[in-house]
């Protein structure tokens, strides 16, 4: 069996890794080609081209790099057409990744596609994408419970498979405790995450007003210390700009010791995304903070249909998680708000609920969610 897998950014690289190693177990000599980051890598794939160069968001971030991503999606189609793979598999990006389905279904028609994906541009904003989806995606493994539907409405097959967050591994206690102990933290410090995104253009926009909410909430917390877990392709970029900060935090890349920060965290003040299912996972209480350029915030809000966009208030159904999106990402009202969860149990207590909720949701305890995405694209193959 051959497939060849597209990933385009530090979420989809986990998803992806995930797969191929339920693959290699359940289908002997299982072979990969594509597009993916360091943890794919290790499973054995050789990236067509570093993934870095498609992580990029926004009508703004992309115009620059417009005929770059132009000319990788035709690089990427023509190597999906002279692999001949078993399947191409697309993993979240999906303005790019569709646009090399599209070019790949138009040159050979019977080629069989998935997309492995939570879908928010369906049911947050682009109710119409799923239909764009359909003519070029057969097959979707959806990460988030209510996403089925909204797909084979639309005419494709579509499993719920759980998010991958739910089965990676966290850190011990011990971990934790041996962390703090290697950056001398004392035991009652409070530790705040800041996760500032894996995009360079999230880190160049918020890091500046995380610098500004970390020094204001220290007003209130003289003892905080303050953690910078990130990604292979903006860990440079981090580490420069925390240079600058009043009191320079700890920038923490490698695997292990960023699971210890999750584990040994008080709270997090993070980018919308991913992350905050990884500190849902680990019980971290949060806050979320994001802002894009003006005319890509202005274009989003207007389309949005759903008045929050963290993960953990979606699935949980619930708003307990504050987040300051836009114009609204202001260090002042943000650092009130981590305030408000270093001193109200209650806040904690009613987030950690909305977390245990989610977590359930999205598969925890059940089998893990890469097994049974593999096991959804064996199913479809064997479908014919």
């Amino acid at each position: 069996m051959k497939l060849f897998l597209v990933a385009g950014e530090a979420s989809g690289d986990k998803l992806g890794a995930a797969l191929m190693a339920a693959l290699i177990d359940l289908v002997p000599g299982v072979t990969f080609a594509g597009i993916g980051g360091p943890q794919m890598e290790a499973l054995g794939l050789q990236s067509l081209f570093p993934m870095e160069e498609l992580s990029v968001m926004g009508l703004l971030e992309v115009l620059p790099k417009y005929r770059q991503l132009k000319r990788r999606i035709a690089e990427t189609a023509q190597a999906v057409l002279e692999t001949a793979p078993d399947a191409l598999i697309t993993i979240d990006s999906p303005d790019f990744c569709l646009r090399v389905a599209r070019i790949v279904k138009a040159a050979r028609p019977a080629q069989k596609t998935v997309h492995y994906v939570a879908a928010p541009s369906v049911w947050a904003w682009r109710p119409g994408r799923a239909a764009k989806m359909a003519e070029v995606i057969d097959h979707v493994l959806a990460l988030l419970p209510f996403e089925p539907p909204y797909m084979t409405a639309a005419g494709m097959s579509c499993d719920f498979v759980g998010h991958p967050v739910v089965a990676e591994p966290r850190a011990t206690e011990a971990e934790a405790t041996a962390l703090r102990q290697t950056l001398m933290i004392g035991p009652d410090q409070p530790v705040l995450l800041c996760l500032p995104g894996s995009r360079r253009g999230e880190v160049k926009r918020l890091m500046p007003r995380f610098a500004a909410t970390v020094a204001a909430l220290r007003r209130d917390a003289p003892g905080l210390r303050v953690l910078i877990p990130t990604v292979r392709g903006v860990a440079a970029e981090v580490r420069k700009m925390a240079c600058r900060w009043d009191e320079v935090p700890n920038v923490i890349s490698d695997p292990a010791e960023k699971r210890a920060a999750f584990a040994t965290a008080n709270l997090a003040l993070a980018a919308s995304g991913t992350v905050s299912l990884e500190l849902a996972a680990n019980r971290v209480p949060m806050v979320i903070g994001y802002r894009m350029n003006w005319l890509t915030w202005h274009i989003t809000k207007r389309a949005m249909l759903i008045d929050t966009v963290t993960l953990v208030n979606l699935v949980s159904e619930t708003r307990a998680v504050p987040e300051f999106l836009g114009p609204a990402c202001r260090p002042k009202p943000m650092a009130r708000a981590l305030q408000d969860l270093l001193r109200d149990p209650q806040r904690r207590a009613a987030q950690v609920s909305a977390m245990e909720t989610t977590m359930q949701r999205l598969g925890e305890g059940g089998a893990a969610p890469g097994l049974r995405a593999a096991q959804s694209v064996l199913a479809f193959l064997q479908r014919g």
